[in-house]
């Protein structure tokens, strides 16, 4: 077993290989910050070097989810736990796997997007759940590189000069919903501190986790523009990321604070290629016990 830092062993293999996003099945309905659709090749590699199918993917920072999405559809586990403190993300999730996800469904293909309509249905307050939903996806789809944080503004140009209906594609969205709601009894959720999850289930020996935490570290402020929840106690979570019993995979912003943190913990780590909302290729560090697999 290989531990300890790790990087750039193999530079040829892992820094030149870039995933083709559009090869992998777009499961969320989300068009998400971070999002790791193009990981998820990592993923089922991931999974494949498990000495034993895992019962359990645990995903502590849920966000948009492909990660668990993946898992379940392709049943690379027995049951996902998604969890997720963000409030109108989580309504989302509750709705669509809760027995609202066809009603979400038809709502958004039914919806009349026009600037004024965006405006009035993002303007209501003390709405249902299934409102809040709608609402989120609504601004997800709207809101500048989908950012949920307040005081991000609407799309004006979009592509093609589309403004506000760039992005909005409501026969995809209603498919895709509808679609994780045929899948949703392999799935539970959790609306609260993806910490404290973590904390409860640290003993469980048939548990993966997959960690993404949508904060930046090492003193980086690029996620206070990016996400309502943006503060977490980095530390406090490789301590407790250190007494899983089960294997886990955790991406981050590649760092230097954030290898100290590793190397503290006696983690295995490995810079890997991606491409960014722009196209621009950056690097994203994979930590874990025992990236050998990453490597082959």
């Amino acid at each position: 077993m290989t531990l300890g830092i790790q990087t750039n062993l193999f530079p040829d293999m892992v820094h030149t290989q870039v995933v083709n996003v559009a090869s992998v099945p777009q499961r969320s309905p989300f068009r998400y910050p971070g999002g790791k659709t193009w990981l998820i090749p990592r993923i089922r590699q991931w999974f494949r070097s498990q000495p034993v199918r895992p019962a359990e993917l645990i995903e502590p920072f849920a966000g948009g989810g492909i990660v668990s999405l993946t898992v379940a559809f392709e049943q690379l586990a027995d049951r996902v736990l998604m969890v997720e403190k963000d409030e109108n993300v989580s309504a989302v999730w509750e709705t669509v796997l809760n027995g609202g996800n066809h009603r979400l469904a038809e709502r958004i293909a039914g919806f009349d997007i026009t600037p004024e309509t965006v405006q009035a249905e993002l303007a209501k307050n003390d709405v249902t759940l299934e409102e809040r939903a709608f609402q989120t996806i609504l601004r997800n789809r709207v809101n500048h590189g989908g950012i949920l944080a307040p005081g991000c503004g609407l799309l004006k140009y979009g592509e093609n000069g589309l403004g506000i209906k760039s992005r909005w594609y409501p026969e995809t969205l209603r498919k895709r919903i509808l679609a994780i709601g045929q899948v949703k009894e392999r799935i539970d959720f959790i609306q609260g501190d993806g910490l404290k999850v973590l904390e409860d289930n640290a003993a469980n020996e048939d548990t993966v986790y997959f960690i993404d935490p949508p904060y930046t570290a090492a003193g980086k402020r690029a996620g206070r523009r990016l996400y309502a929840h943006n503060e977490l106690d980095h530390e406090a979570l490789f301590e407790i990321v250190d007494s899983l019993v089960g294997d886990f995979l955790m991406t981050y912003d590649n760092s230097e604070g954030v290898e100290e943190l590793a190397r503290q913990h006696n983690f295995d780590i490995q810079t890997i290629v991606m491409k960014n909302t722009h196209h621009a290729k950056m690097t994203e560090l994979l930590i874990g016990r025992d990236l050998d697999w990453v490597r082959t």
